[in-house]
C-alpha cells in the first residue's frame, strides 16, 4: 500500500538538536557471498531492535537498496543516543561490528562506511510537495510551507 500523498507544500520541523546518520556497505567482491551476506543481514537486526525500542533514540530511517551499494539514512533524537547505542555491549551494533572486523577486516570483500551530522535550529531546511511524509518529515513534524516557511532562506531563519 502506498502512503497517502500530501499535495500541499510542507516543510519539516524537529525540536532541538538531532543527528542524521548515513550508514552503508559496498559489495566489492560479489562472488564472495560468505563475506557480504552476514554484513548485509546485520543491519535489519539493528533496525528491528531500534524500532522496537524507541527510547534508544532512533526517530526514523529509510533504507536505500542498490547494487553494489546499500545505504540507510537514520534520524536520531540526539548524537549522544546514537553514540551510546553504537558502543553498548547489550545491543546489536557492537557485536555486529566485532564480527565484521573478525570475518572481513581489511580483506576488501566488503566496504562499510558512515557519516554523522549534528543538526539543530537554523541549520537545516526541507520542503516536500506531492509527497507522503518522508525523511525528516517522518522523524519530526510537517508544517505548511507558507509565510515564514515559504522559501529555503526563510525556512533556515524560522527557528
Amino acid at each position: 500500500m502506498m502512503a497517502e500523498l500530501r499535495k500541499e507544500r510542507l516543510c519539516a520541523e524537529i525540536e532541538g538538536e538531532f543527528a542524521i546518520f548515513l550508514v552503508g556497505m559496498r559489495v566489492n567482491q560479489p562472488l564472495n557471498v560468505k563475506a557480504w551476506v552476514p554484513v548485509f543481514m546485520a543491519m535489519p537486526r539493528m533496525l528491528r531492535e531500534l524500532s522496537d525500542r524507541p527510547e534508544l533514540g532512533l526517530l526514523h530511517y529509510r533504507l536505500h537498496l542498490g547494487f553494489p551499494n546499500v545505504m540507510v539514512i537514520q534520524y536520531w533524537r540526539c548524537l549522544a543516543q546514537l553514540t551510546a547505542y553504537a558502543g553498548a555491549r547489550e545491543h546489536a551494533h557492537l557485536p555486529a561490528w566485532r564480527a565484521f572486523n573478525k570475518a572481513v577486516g581489511a580483506s576488501g570483500a566488503v566496504g562499510i562506511w558512515h557519516e554523522t551530522y549534528k543538526a539543530g535550529p537554523g541549520t537545516y531546511e526541507t520542503v516536500y510537495a506531492n509527497m507522503p511524509p518522508y525523511g525528516l518529515g517522518r522523524a519530526g513534524r510537517l508544517r505548511p510551507a507558507i509565510g515564514a516557511r515559504q522559501s529555503a532562506k526563510e525556512r533556515l531563519n524560522v527557528f
